[in-house]
């Protein structure tokens, strides 16, 4: 194992520990079950679709962004073949057994940054948390969650301009 490996490792053994206190456990096992194949930013995206009748395609072209740094990310995952860490014990199931980019880290990326652009800025923390959480129940290494958040950021970021359309959806 080199130093980057070692660091990727003893950040995780950190995180995780955190797990050890019921109530953080309880948010993170939550966090990650809601993040479960970006259900959450799909209900977010398809709710503000459906409460935002003036910017509804927007709404749901955003969604699509997600959904698409959700794939893009079980994409790399395939390609990649990174175990999960072996090292803790995880504090949820997960739904594949490759690590690498975290999904959950990519769609809430993405979520952050395209919803951020019709001004709901408040998923940016519930994003950070989501994130953070995939360390806390152990099934991620803290690059996994980064190379995902880049991955989500970056597929939003080149969708923006799409996503926000004409100013009458």
């Amino acid at each position: 194992m080199d130093d980057f490996d070692d660091l990727d490792h003893r950040i995780l053994s950190a995180l995780h520990a955190c797990g050890t206190h019921p109530r953080v456990a309880s948010a993170a096992r939550g966090l990650s079950l809601a993040g479960e194949h970006g259900a959450l930013w799909l209900g977010t995206g398809l709710v503000g679709a459906a409460v935002d009748g003036n910017r509804r395609g927007s709404w749901l072209r955003g969604t699509a962004l997600v959904v698409g740094a959700h794939l893009a990310s079980m994409g790399l995952k395939r390609l990649v073949r990174r175990a999960r860490p072996s090292h803790v014990e995880p504090l949820v199931r997960t739904a594949g057994r490759h690590s690498f980019p975290s999904s959950h880290a990519s769609s809430s990326a993405a979520a952050a940054v395209a919803f951020g652009a019709l001004g709901t800025y408040g998923i940016a923390p519930l994003a950070a948390a989501m994130c953070l959480s995939r360390l806390v129940v152990g099934v991620h290494y803290p690059t996994d969650v980064a190379a995902g958040a880049a991955l989500g950021t970056l597929t939003a970021r080149l969708g923006a301009r799409w996503m926000r359309g004409r100013a009458h959806d």
